[in-house]
């Protein structure tokens, strides 16, 4: 199969999975440096049979895993900063978008409604001053 196949536009995009994304590459990490304590006592086994890079591939994962937790603790605190929160406040992608009686108050939240992430993409729908593209329009390159 060719890459032309996947990235002419002809398919859309799946939408992006939502979770804990500083806690997963943080478990990775530790997962990364775990291998590499494990594994050095054996270094001397590991060397005699050629597989001594091994136990280094296992610190790079580690250190390139403390960079990451950097990068995506930086990139979440961002993301509620453009979304008007403060850093210790967690954004609920569960909750129900904020309903008013007043038609003209509908676009309106209180500070103590959720943020949701339906209110995030409408956000940066409203800041990129266009429509997100539909089913088979694929993105702008």
């Amino acid at each position: 199969m060719r890459l032309s196949n996947w990235t002419d536009g002809k398919r859309e995009a799946p939408e992006p999975l939502e979770g804990n994304v500083v806690a997963t590459v943080t478990g990775g990490t530790v997962v990364w440096f775990a291998l590499f304590l494990l594994q050095l006592p054996f270094y001397g086994w590991y060397r005699e049979h050629g597989h001594d890079w091994w136990i280094w591939t296992c610190l790079a994962g580690g250190g390139l895993g403390l960079i990451g937790v950097w990068y995506v603790r930086a990139r979440d605190a961002a993301i509620r900063r453009a979304a008007g929160e403060s850093p210790g406040r967690q954004v609920a992608p569960d909750a129900e978008a904020p309903t008013a009686a007043d038609p003209a108050d509908a676009g309106k939240r209180s500070a103590a409604d959720p943020l949701t992430v339906d209110d995030m993409t409408q956000r940066v729908d409203d800041d990129a001053g266009g429509e997100r593209p539909g089913p088979g329009e694929g993105r702008a390159h």
